[in-house]
């Protein structure tokens, strides 16, 4: 007889067995009947198999439970219909727990399906791959931009550029370069910017890539409109007067009749004039050589000899130069590095000229100003990189000019030379940083150092 409910049939199942063993010992006491002591014993044990079989059902089923999760095979129900309300109530709580498995799988199907189209879609070249170079995604623009098909191990791109692997290996979370790629005869400057994270206990690197060539060919033309804009400006101021006295000179020195130049005769005046005029024309002519010799030293910056050094030695050095005209012009000045011991790889001496010039260019800045302040700060930003401000609290920079200040020969001092601050933006590019500017008019200046 067979029960429709699980503890009915363990308390008939053990009743039986009950029974069976206390015939199985009534026999054995009566040896005559062996044959069905044999038997008896046959059942008893496969009593106790079937007993253990039909309780250990619920653990197969707490097993395919935990494989189906294992193996995220959410297609599995599990029902114990006619066992109780025990079995109910598990079987109800197992069948929520892969509802609910199957939800949050849903849900990361739906927001990974979300993140590939917003991947795909990006006009920007992005791949992610392994310290080992094995590639996880790109997107559609990489294999555009690049013109490749399939790509699974970053130095497939060897192919490409035998160098690029390499560069792309060695990125680290922050870095920022320049690669020139020729493809069919095209030349592509692709600005590569990288970052890192961690998934799974492995590291990845992610990168994206553009490329910038119409951007650079445009501020390329745009750079050589405003230098020959101010070499023609300065040489025009030369030139001008030059020509102007030239020919006056030869109107008060030569005289034409009927086609025939003759040597005018002069007297005390004239010859005075004549020799102001040369003298005039001589001294614009050495000047405009001057500007010409000025120009070709700003294209003659030496490499830099990089040394490690305390970033500290540089404003101390800088300080005790110009502390006299400080103090001369009760300027309040001040150097702080945090940490006190920051290091830095750079060419001590071209990062002295640089210190000097902003230095100078804030002493010019502030000593019309009362309470004139001059500070420096150098800190580590969030990539590592070495940062140094350079405030004051001057008359600031005119917004019509702030895009101006870095060009060659460009000054709004009556006595600069105008390639302080180029000469700084070069120094500084020939170490891989940067230079910028932010400024209010009446309110101040920083100048920004990022190494």
């Amino acid at each position: 007889m067979v029960f429709s409910r699980f503890r009915f049939q363990i308390i008939f199942r053990i009743v039986l067995l009950a029974l069976s063993i206390a015939l199985l010992f009534y026999i054995y006491e009566r040896t005559r009947f062996n044959i069905s002591l044999i038997i008896i014993g046959i059942l008893v044990i496969l009593q106790v198999i079937f007993l253990i079989k039909f309780v250990e059902r619920i653990n197969r089923r707490l097993q395919k439970f935990l494989e189906s999760i294992r193996h995220s095979d959410f297609s599995s129900s599990f029902s114990d219909a006619g066992l109780g309300r025990s079995f109910a109530g598990l079987s109800k709580a197992f069948t929520e727990v892969i509802e609910e498995f199957k939800k949050n799988r849903a849900e990361k199907e739906e927001h990974f399906q979300y993140l590939q189209t917003i991947v795909q879609h990006i006009n920007i070249g992005i791949i992610a791959y392994r310290r080992d170079g094995k590639v996880d995604i790109y997107n559609n623009a990489i294999k555009k931009l690049l013109r490749i098909r399939n790509l699974r191990n970053i130095r497939d791109l060897g192919l490409l550029k035998k160098d690029l692997p390499e560069i792309l290996l060695k990125l680290k979370a922050g870095d920022k370069t320049l690669v020139k790629l020729f493809m069919e005869d095209e030349l592509l400057q692709l600005s590569v910017y990288a970052t890192e994270f961690r998934m799974r206990g492995e590291e990845y690197t992610l990168i994206s890539i553009q490329d910038i060539s119409s951007e650079l060919d445009e501020k390329e033309i745009e750079s050589w409109q405003k230098l020959i804009r101010v070499l023609t400006h300065e040489i025009t101021n030369s030139i001008t007067p030059i020509s102007s006295l030239a020919s006056t000179v030869r109107d008060m020195l030569l005289s034409e009749d009927d086609g025939i130049i003759k040597m005018t005769r002069l007297d005390d005046d004239d010859a005075e004039n004549i020799q102001k005029a040369i003298s005039t024309i001589q001294s614009r002519s050495q000047g405009l050589l001057n500007f010409v010799e000025i120009y070709r030293n700003l294209t003659r910056i030496p490499k830099p000899n990089f040394k490690y050094f305390p970033v500290s030695e540089a404003f101390e050095r800088s300080g005790q130069l110009l502390k006299p005209k400080m103090d001369e012009l009760n300027i309040k000045y001040s150097s702080e590095v945090f940490p006190p011991d920051l290091m830095i790889t750079a060419d001590p001496d071209l990062v002295d000229q640089v210190v000097i010039n902003l230095i100078l260019n804030a002493i010019h800045a502030v000593k019309e100003t009362e309470n004139p302040e001059i500070s420096i700060l150098v800190t580590l930003n969030n990539n590592s990189r070495v940062i140094v401000d350079f405030k004051d609290n001057g008359y600031g920079i005119k917004p019509d000019i702030l895009d101006k200040i870095f060009m060659p020969f460009f000054t709004s001092k009556k006595n600069g030379s105008g390639i302080g601050l180029s000469l700084s933006r070069q120094i500084m590019h020939l170490h891989k940083g940067s230079i910028s500017v932010k400024s209010k008019p009446s309110e101040g200046t920083v100048f920004t150092l990022t190494f």
